[in-house]
């Protein structure tokens, strides 16, 4: 296909609204750019399938995320936005709105939303629980209308307070696609019951994610940082300027043995991956003038505060192949007993990774980074992902029972700065009892989980990476489209990555217990 039937073929589809093909012909617009220049060895590597740019653009404009400081915002305004600072709640949300249309990324809408509970406080004062939840939900949907991409998202906790409580409320009420939310957990700040509401939360409708926030705290300076598009954690006041991921399994398949793999072919595909860094972020910082917008002059984010992304995917299949197991796609019986997730020997080979990882990302300057570096981050797949699992992930159809799913994978995330997620599956019958889904979390972060997310089997609104998608709009996708942009993504998803092979297990109070004083579990 030419590039002029490409467009052709855009511009007829006649399931795409005319927003969404104006998207995608400025994607085809950005592919016809030349490429940034890279190596003739970078370029090899990127053609056989190691090293990905994660379709930022040839030429990139705009940094891949972008996270204002939107406190700021509302209590200064905008001089370019003829906004004045905001004196109640319909101003502040009616800011925020205008806003976040001014706020680009990779998806072209804002994918950090804002610790919403926090912006909003200062502004209920006087207002009742009537008033509020009517307001809230007004701009639930209104979010959900106007933003429609799964990528878009909102923080709320670890502090109780009224609006955190009523948007948990409509986000289970509406189990709307948008926005994504994660919850922020903390043990000395919040109470039991609101973990519980978040924990029923997830029974409902399979969000939010929640969030270890003194772990996630601890990784960046007191400016603070915000959860983004899936459970992407970077700066406040900052971003990611861009993301290049790692295949480990192509890595894997590179390696003529173990010591050859930590020795060698690693160090060699973690520079290249350096290389791409650096050339892409020079660009944006460079030469597109991004950063010589309003967003910067009036102080609502810093260059310096924004950090490319080192992500990995493929840890599953690398260790099997390391460890001369045949991978899923590779067998058709049962997993056998020494595999990635369910074998001592194969994890703690997985935590070898990992942490050799870290130590070149923590030891490898960049030019453009936070405090000089890179943050590592275990990537969550794409919808063309084929015979690859995401992330540090346990290959879809083979998970254990939720502790042991726990137990195998929670050494991982203390390596992963810029955000680590699995998602447990788990049968439906935990709706009788959210209790079990709140002691699996609290279970989870005190083996060291950094981000709890799950899917309840019967719901309609599942998570395919980490960015939510409905079951009933695969099913009219291919004849209707959807006005959701990222359906799409999970319809290609569904079919190429086997997404909806994960084995729904139970969370009963059985499996819970291992969870108390002593955090043994056997």
């Amino acid at each position: 296909m030419t590039v002029l039937d490409k467009l052709a073929s855009i511009v007829s589809d006649p399931h795409l609204s005319a927003k969404q093909k104006s998207a995608y012909l400025a994607l085809e617009a950005e592919a016809s750019l030349p490429y940034v220049e890279v190596s003739e060895t970078l370029q090899a590597a990127m053609q056989a399938g190691i090293i990905c740019d994660m379709f930022e653009g040839h030429a990139p404009f705009k940094p891949r995320y972008v996270l204002p400081d939107y406190a700021k915002f509302l209590r200064q305004g905008s001089r370019h936005l003829e906004l004045a600072a905001a004196t109640d709640l319909d101003e502040a949300i009616n800011s925020l709105i205008i806003l976040y249309h001014h706020v680009p990324s990779v998806t072209n809408m804002p994918v950090y939303l804002g610790q919403l509970d926090e912006l909003l406080m200062p502004y209920v004062e006087g207002i009742d629980e009537q008033t509020l939840y009517r307001k809230l939900k007004n701009l639930w949907i209104m979010l959900d209308r106007t933003l429609p991409d799964a990528f878009v998202h909102v923080n709320i906790g670890p502090r109780d307070n009224i609006v955190c409580r009523t948007l948990l409320k409509i986000d289970a009420e509406l189990k709307q696609v948008v926005p994504n939310l994660t919850f922020m957990y903390d043990p000395d700040t919040t109470p039991d019951d609101l973990l519980l509401m978040a924990a029923s939360n997830i029974c409902e409708c399979n969000k939010p994610h929640i969030a270890n926030y003194p772990m996630h705290a601890s990784a960046f300076d007191a400016k603070g940082f915000g959860i983004v598009s899936c459970y992407n954690a970077l700066p406040l006041a900052g971003g990611a300027n861009t993301l290049v991921r790692i295949n480990l399994k192509q890595v894997a398949n590179q390696a003529s043995s173990i010591d050859a793999f930590f020795e060698q072919c690693l160090p060699t595909y973690c520079a290249l991956a350096y290389e791409l860094i650096e050339a892409r972020a020079k660009f944006l910082h460079q030469e597109s003038h991004f950063f010589d917008s309003f967003l910067v002059k009036e102080g609502l984010i810093e260059p310096s505060r924004f950090a490319p992304m080192f992500g990995i995917y493929g840890m599953a299949e690398a260790v099997d192949i390391l460890l001369g197991n045949p991978t899923i796609s590779e067998q058709m019986s049962d997993k056998p007993s020494k595999h990635y997730g369910h074998h001592d020997s194969a994890n703690q080979l997985g935590y070898r990774i990992s942490k050799a990882l870290d130590a070149i990302v923590k030891s490898t300057p960049v030019t453009y980074g936070y405090y000089g570096r890179a943050l590592l981050h275990s990537q969550s797949g794409i919808s063309l992902d084929v015979d690859v699992t995401p992330g540090v992930r346990i290959p879809y159809g083979t998970e254990p029972n939720p502790v042991a799913h726990i137990q195998a994978l929670a050494p991982h995330h203390q390596y992963y700065t810029s955000g680590i997620s699995d998602i447990l599956t788990i049968d439906a019958t935990v709706k009788q009892n959210p209790e079990a889904m709140y002691q699996l979390c609290k279970g989870a972060f005190n083996l060291g989980f950094r981000e709890f997310s799950a899917n309840v089997a019967s719901n309609d609104l599942i998570r395919v990476t980490g960015y939510m998608i409905k079951l009933s709009d695969i099913a009219t996708f291919k004849q209707q489209g959807s006005r959701t942009n990222t359906t799409g993504l999970g319809a290609e998803a569904a079919k190429n990555t086997g997404i909806l092979k994960r084995q729904p297990r139970v969370a009963a109070h059985e499996l819970t217990p291992c969870y108390g004083e002593s955090n043994h579990c056997e």
